[in-house]
């Protein structure tokens, strides 16, 4: 059995790397430890057979972040000065094996929890479970493709990530902020993270990948009560593109009892430059409203170890009680990289709410990956 120390996964998008410029994946260093299984993880029947099996491995990976900003939406009626987990990508760590089953099927399984480096909590807040990023186990076959089932990042939120500068954050990302998070708006409804996921995704041809999920409503009487997303991404030399269509419904206290989300997105790499652009609507039943947000990106190599990020996302809502209002966010980072694992930023940003004045964020973090 190996256990080894790994940085990120090029093939799965839910492992956010730090290389900023083309974007690709660089191979790093790994270490490799023997050890018993079983005197480190908790699956003392699976480690059994793996530890048998050289085809087997297990990989511990993770990143730790920070960041300090003095925070003022456009609603806010002064600044906060505060320290929070993540900032450009939220922390977590991870468990992730790997069984080799013949024919070119293997079992796979992931791990993944979130936690707060600036308290030492669990999770993103004290509501998260413990597995709070990923918990799914499955099959993966060369020709076929993946199945999975467990609680899975919402692919949705995957795409969005290949589509802006500022990738996963839910802290400086104008895109996520405005998609996500409930302070700036959320304009999607639920989670990044979906429960009771079934997932397929096929084998990538040519640059092409689709996703389908369903997350399973285990409401009696209500079959159709659930969560359906489809997916397609094309990652090539230069363009990355992206569509995602996603159907939430609720059962219980929610702004809507269901909602269709629909993403499209692309960015390319001229080198000098690499340049983003994204187009977002949701449509709400029960009451009647919607929105519609548009994104716009940058990032710039400066040199092999700086960058700069600039992006600005725009929302507008039809119906109800916020008809027509409209929210602008932009952000502007400097991110140097002292190593592949380890970097150090500099963010501005700046929000204006219909009705309300300007609001403006200056925040500064670290991550390191391991």
């Amino acid at each position: 059995m190996e256990i080894k120390r790994n940085t990120c996964d090029a093939v799965d998008a839910r492992h956010t790397c730090l290389t900023r410029d083309p974007r690709k994946n660089r191979k790093t260093k790994k270490w490799k430890i023997r050890v018993a299984c079983c005197a480190v993880l908790p699956l003392a029947a699976l480690c059994g057979r793996a530890h048998a099996d050289d085809g087997s491995s297990v990989q511990v990976y993770g990143l730790v972040g920070t960041y300090v900003d003095s925070l003022k939406r456009s609603d806010m009626s002064a600044h906060q000065v505060q320290e929070g987990s993540g900032g450009l990508v939220t922390s977590f760590w991870g468990l992730r094996g790997k069984e080799n089953l013949g024919g070119g099927t293997s079992a796979i399984f992931s791990l993944e929890s979130f936690f707060q480096p600036n308290n030492g909590g669990q999770g993103r807040s004290s509501s998260d479970p413990f597995w709070s990023r990923n918990a799914y186990v499955g099959l993966s076959n060369n020709r076929y493709g993946k199945l999975t089932l467990g609680r899975q990042t919402n692919p949705t939120y995957v795409t969005m990530q290949m589509v802006n500068p500022f990738g996963s954050s839910v802290v400086f990302s104008p895109l996520v902020l405005q998609s996500f998070v409930a302070s700036y708006g959320g304009a999607i409804i639920g989670d990044t993270v979906w429960n009771n996921v079934i997932e397929y995704a096929t084998p990538t041809y040519k640059g092409l990948t689709g996703t389908a999920v369903y997350g399973v409503g285990g409401v009696a009487g209500k079959p159709g009560v659930a969560d359906l997303g489809l997916h397609v991404t094309y990652v090539g030399s230069a363009l990355t593109a992206v569509f995602s269509a996603q159907r939430v419904r609720t059962v219980a206290v929610a702004p809507t009892s269901a909602q269709y989300a629909y993403l499209a997105g692309a960015a390319y790499d001229f080198k000098v430059v690499r340049l983003y652009a994204a187009a977002e609507m949701t449509s709400n039943i029960g009451p009647e409203t919607g929105t519609h947000t548009y994104e716009l990106g940058a990032s710039v190599p400066l040199s092999p170890t700086n960058f700069i990020l600039a992006e600005w996302a725009r929302t507008r809502r039809s119906g109800g009680k916020t008809n027509n209002q409209l929210r602008n966010t932009g952000a502007l980072a400097l991110d140097h990289f002292f190593s592949r694992h380890t970097d150090v930023y500099l963010v501005y940003s700046a929000d204006k709410l219909s009705g309300h004045g300007l609001g403006n964020t200056y925040g500064a973090g670290i991550r390191t990956l391991f």
